[in-house]
């Protein structure tokens, strides 16, 4: 289990309510493993997630800025959903610079990287979808797409994982 520093992590900055949700339906076995969180342990891992109550926040490693919180409650029919949810809205957020030309702030955006974010830094999973989206999303606000190395996109917004547990 990681032991994520919540000192570390620093208020959201500007935070805009989310207009939607990720639609998935988390088990409880994975609401238990969102809940011990994740800490990133190397440079190249960009996410701290820790979670209050039923609320999960998700940090940027290096500066300890908050990017999303999302409110879970059960299903009746089983499982965990989100039910609510916040992102940084930061103008000088700097995100919106990795990729100079376009702003990274699109609805679509935040929803594919707050659950691909979840799905797999905090759980592991290989989340191929969620991480094509990713790049189809970014690549798709570029004036040259082809411009951008393979990889890139991911490296950037979302990092890598560490496989100890």
């Amino acid at each position: 289990m990681y032991k994520v520093e919540r000192d570390r992590a620093k208020r959201m900055r500007w935070p805009r309510r989310l207009p939607e949700v990720p639609s998935r339906v988390w088990s409880d076995d994975e609401w238990q493993r969102l809940q011990r969180g994740y800490q990133a342990g190397a440079m190249e891992e960009k996410w701290n997630v820790f979670t209050e109550g039923r609320t999960v926040f998700c940090h940027r490693s290096w500066t300890g800025m908050g990017y999303f919180e999302v409110t879970f409650a059960p299903v009746e029919s089983g499982g965990w959903r989100m039910v609510e949810g916040k992102v940084a809205r930061d103008r000088l957020e700097f995100f919106k610079r990795l990729l100079s030309r376009r702003r990274r702030d699109s609805d679509a955006f935040d929803l594919v990287l707050l659950e691909l974010v979840l799905s797999a830094i905090v759980l592991g999973e290989p989340a191929r979808e969620l991480r094509e989206k990713l790049d189809e999303l970014v690549r798709r606000q570029e004036p040259d797409p082809d411009s951008i190395p393979a990889g890139y996109v991911e490296h950037i917004f979302l990092g890598s994982r560490s496989e100890e547990e």
